[in-house]
């Protein structure tokens, strides 16, 4: 309490111009007078003045947290856009492989695909069956728009499924109407090819490629591709065919390995 008062006594000039001059700018403030009118306008415009790069720093503050705060929901937004995208594929995948199974003939079990292949020189995938579910080597792989490759290695519950598009892979097919066979092989960006096919046949961009039914491992009938080009082999009685082939290759989910192959497609 002491200390108190001998801070107030040190320090009482201070306090009585700071309280006079309190008393003194609120009557000014409270006076009706018009030169109080002009002074008091004059006090607030100085005031804004003052007051305005603060606010204006602020301003920015409040922005640049407005900004981020809308980036983070944007990607949010996304993120969940993205997510209903997939599910929305996968749903449409797992509804055309449910139709197809409904109307094929065929003795098919149904895998997911959970990897790629391990081996460098082979491109293939890893799918989540194997033996105890049925499946041995050399079988047909396909998913509901057409033939994707055969399996080659089977463990108990995962095999390995070598894909169309390796470049060791061949299938014999057959090209609709003109009922034209040859051996169709990978050579890249999306396109096939198919080869020993005689120049006196008729084929046009857009006719069915499908399986010949030469072949232990794909029964007649599955869907291969559709022609995209018809080119003459120099030297030859034979002319090459181009074919886009009916999957995507880079972005499937589901198959389906044929168990049994008795029977044709319609």
């Amino acid at each position: 309490m002491r200390n108190l008062y001998l801070l107030l006594v040190r320090n009482k000039d201070h306090l009585l111009f700071t309280l006079t001059f309190s008393i003194s700018t609120f009557l000014l403030l409270n006076n009706d007078d018009p030169r109080m009118k002009v002074i008091r306008g004059k006090t607030t415009e100085t005031v804004a003045f003052i007051s305005s790069p603060i606010t204006w720093v602020k301003s920015l503050m409040f922005l640049e947290e407005e900004n981020r705060l809308l980036r983070e929901n944007n990607l949010l937004l996304s993120l969940q856009l993205e997510s209903m995208m997939n599910l929305q594929k996968e749903n449409d995948q797992l509804q055309d492989m449910l139709n197809f199974q409904r109307q094929t003939k065929l003795s098919l079990k149904p895998a997911h695909v959970v990897n790629k292949g391990i081996q460098p020189n082979l491109l293939s995938i890893v799918i989540d069956v194997g033996s105890k579910d049925g499946l041995q080597a050399n079988q047909a792989v396909l998913t509901s728009k057409g033939v994707i490759g055969k399996t080659i290695e089977i463990g108990n519950t995962a095999s390995i499924v070598q894909l169309i598009s390796d470049v060791n892979y061949r299938i014999s097919v057959r090209i609709l109407p003109s009922n034209a066979t040859g051996i169709l092989r990978w050579i890249g960006n999306g396109i096939a090819q198919i080869r020993e096919v005689p120049k006196n046949v008729d084929i046009n961009i857009g006719d069915k490629v499908t399986t010949s039914g030469f072949s232990d491992i794909y029964p007649a009938g599955l869907p291969v591709g559709k022609v995209a080009g018809v080119s003459d082999e120099r030297g030859s009685f034979n002319k090459n065919v181009k074919v886009n082939l009916s999957n995507d290759l880079t972005s499937f989910q589901y198959v389906f390995v044929i168990i049994e192959d008795s029977h044709e497609m319609d």
